[in-house]
């Protein structure tokens, strides 16, 4: 087997780990807002942790701090000028309105598989360079994303599944979101393998970070905190750095 076959391997599995996570947001048969205030606030704590404890530490490491920070400040300002242009609203912005409140958190669903994609795009590039430079290293970051992914695939599918009461489009968006990354290591394959470098990726990981923490300050807390629990989002958000501290710990990052 060669090295490109494995490394694309590698990659396929670390980015379709978001299918484990997706199955579990399915498991419930009814969603109380309780278990989705603290998911939101969960995945909310996810997303800057790999934020900060993962994507900003690569990225300062390859390409130095002012350029990291920069690039991190490009990557959240696009996400802010999207927003400005398309604007939307929140759920507690539309108490006592059910139809009007699964739209806005079917549309929180499909921009938080969104921002995920496209962070697991760079991701799947980080993955297969890493594979092709040492094989060791490669299984060690594909471990550590498929950790993450998993409850990436629960804050996709949970929304999604909460406001269409449909699995299948549950598990479709979540699937979706994972097919990023195996896609992010074609891309590589096939196009940029002769131009790829070390710096190259810190630049993407840093704008991706700021990505992540715009997703998360905009969309994920308010709407974790328009159910009317005051403390539980909190928790949920903490629980949820504990976890990607956790993985990193665990594979000795």
């Amino acid at each position: 087997m060669s090295d490109v076959v494995k490394a694309l391997l590698l990659t396929t599995v670390a980015g379709f780990s978001t299918v484990i996570g997706s199955l579990l947001g399915l498991i419930p048969k009814k969603l109380s807002d309780r278990f989705f205030s603290f998911v939101l606030g969960f995945t909310a704590g996810v997303m800057i942790g790999i934020s900060f404890l993962e994507l900003m530490p690569s990225a300062v490491e390859e390409i130095g701090f002012l350029k990291s920070n920069l690039l991190f400040v490009v990557g959240f300002g696009a996400m802010f000028l999207i927003d400005f242009l398309i604007p939307h609203e929140y759920i507690g912005q539309n108490d006592g309105i059910p139809k009007q409140a699964d739209q806005k958190l079917m549309k929180t669903g499909i921009f938080v598989a969104l921002g995920i994609a496209i962070h697991n795009f760079p991701e799947g590039m980080a993955t297969f360079y890493s594979a092709l430079v040492d094989v060791r290293l490669g299984i060690a970051i594909a471990v550590a994303i498929a950790i993450h992914n998993i409850p990436e695939g629960l804050a996709v599918s949970a929304p999604i599944y909460k406001a269409t009461g449909s699995k299948k489009k549950a598990f479709l968006w979540s699937f979706l979101s994972g097919v990023a990354e195996p896609a992010g290591a074609l891309f590589t394959a096939a196009f940029l393998l002769p131009f790829l470098n070390a710096q190259v990726l810190g630049m993407v990981l840093a704008a991706i970070a700021g990505v992540m923490v715009f997703i998360s300050i905009d969309e994920l807390v308010p709407v974790s905190r328009s159910y009317g629990f005051e403390h539980l989002p909190v928790l949920g958000f903490i629980a949820g750095m504990i976890v990607m501290a956790a993985s990193l710990l665990l594979i000795g990052k």
